[in-house]
């Protein structure tokens, strides 16, 4: 049975990309901060365990993934879904915003990708990042999440670059708006009403609706498996039509 070790799977895109896995069959390692989340998740299926934890240091990392080796005996997909949104421009990025961006939505899957590579290439297995629309495209007041996204995209193609003949694929994928926690407490620090908020997202979009966290899922899904054995190095919106 296939694995796969899944970050920020405590909510939102996270959670649904771990549930999307374990009723495909596979075993699932949902890894996030907030254990009692983790533990609805893992509620759904048998085949999911999880890691209560941060990763903000590489030994984290390293040793989340030799959990999951322990639990499972392999990792087939890395998942890098955890990811943080600070609102500001410049002037009201502060440094520990900074930091706590780059580290959480850059830094972790480098390390999470380095220490799991030996298991991956053994399985010729993939790793697929969520970045975002604004990672391809920026967006107002969000300069520190729009670098580190934009970033994730250059890690995901160079590091596809130097794996293809090894046969690892390395994948991102860029949502535009998804009706996530995440995006309601964006909405919370504009003050702005959340459901006019998540209406606007929607209006704005060609076909009229807004993502929901099971739509990124069945995308990542198909990423990992064998249907996509020729893609990688890719940045792939999913933005209702958005990017076009």
């Amino acid at each position: 049975m296939n694995v796969a070790l899944i970050t920020g799977a405590s909510s939102g895109i996270g959670a649904a990309i771990a549930i999307e896995f374990a009723d495909a069959g596979w075993n699932v390692m949902a890894a996030g901060r907030d254990e009692g989340r983790l533990a609805e998740v893992a509620d759904v299926s048998d085949s999911i365990a999880t890691w209560a934890g941060d990763l903000v240091e590489p030994d984290d990392c390293n040793e989340l993934v030799a959990d999951t080796i322990d639990e499972f005996g392999a990792i087939d997909c890395l998942v890098n879904s955890a990811g943080i949104l600070p609102r500001g421009n410049a002037e009201e990025t502060s440094d520990d915003d900074w930091r706590d961006t780059m580290t959480i939505n850059l830094d972790i899957p480098f390390y999470l990708s380095r220490s799991a590579l030996p298991s991956l290439l053994k399985s010729e297995g993939s790793i697929i990042n969520i970045s975002s629309y604004w990672g391809l495209r920026a967006g107002p007041r969000a300069l520190a999440y729009c670098v580190s996204k934009g970033g994730l995209i250059q890690f995901t193609r160079a590091m596809a670059l130097d794996y293809a003949a090894d046969g690892l694929r390395v994948n991102a994928i860029c949502p535009g708006g998804v009706d996530t926690p995440m995006l309601a407490e964006g909405a919370v620090a504009q003050d702005v009403d959340v459901g006019s908020f998540l209406a606007d997202i929607a209006e704005n979009s060609p076909n009229k609706r807004i993502a929901e966290p099971s739509d990124i899922a069945s995308l990542v899904l198909f990423l990992a498996g064998d249907s996509a054995k020729h893609i990688t190095g890719t940045a792939i919106p999913i933005d209702g039509g958005l990017w076009a």
